[in-house]
């Protein structure tokens, strides 16, 4: 069973993963935020730094997801190795933060990837407006975040929504948290679980 959680900067992926690792008793395979030799000089400089971070992930995530399959276990993910294919590159190459003969590489590096590999057997999205976004980087307070424009969240929540509309690899669950406490509010963490149930059931 791999179990994976989407969303755009700010809207509880992490959160929402080791929760739900923590009921199922599921193992949480987290993004490799901590160890990301690229994140702070991306921030700095993202003309710059933007291909080599997006590789970065793009080996981080595909590793994940063939660990996952090989494993057996059951696993939910926090993020997948579609955001950074159709929403993070193509974005940054639409700012002309990425160059064309780097966009052009990186995306025939992840259609090879795609095709070794299939999608989750649910997809959670974590659906949010931008101000939930900003409310929610704030609140946690990581340097590197400080300079994320409301443009660029802008940017990145239309392609999600784009990207979501059109998901055809599985089992797509979406649930809005902005009216959501899945933190301090039990209720609200039961009320995503017993979705996730249906869909579980769903399955076999």
């Amino acid at each position: 069973m791999h179990v994976a959680i989407a969303g755009n900067i700010g809207a509880g992926k992490t959160t929402l993963t080791k929760l739900l690792a923590k009921h199922y008793k599921w193992e949480a395979q987290l993004e490799d935020v901590v160890d990301n030799p690229y994140l702070d000089d991306f921030y700095n400089q993202m003309e710059r730094w933007s291909f080599n971070l997006q590789v970065y992930f793009l080996n981080s995530r595909f590793r994940q997801v063939l660990q996952i399959h090989k494993s057996g276990k059951k696993i939910i993910q926090d993020r997948t190795i579609y955001e950074d294919a159709h929403i993070f590159a193509p974005n940054l190459h639409a700012m002309g933060l990425m160059t064309n003969r780097d966009f052009e590489n990186y995306s025939s590096l992840f259609e090879l990837m795609e095709s070794l590999v299939k999608g989750p057997d649910i997809l959670i999205y974590l659906r949010s407006t931008i101000p939930n976004l900003v409310n929610q980087i704030h609140k946690r307070g990581r340097d590197y975040e400080n300079s994320i424009s409301i443009d660029y969240l802008s940017r990145l929540n239309e392609r999600y929504e784009a990207w979501i509309h059109g998901y055809n690899k599985g089992k797509l669950l979406i649930i809005d948290v902005d009216a959501l406490d899945f933190v301090d509010n039990p209720e609200d963490l039961g009320s995503i679980i017993n979705k996730i149930d249906a869909e579980i059931h769903g399955l076999f």
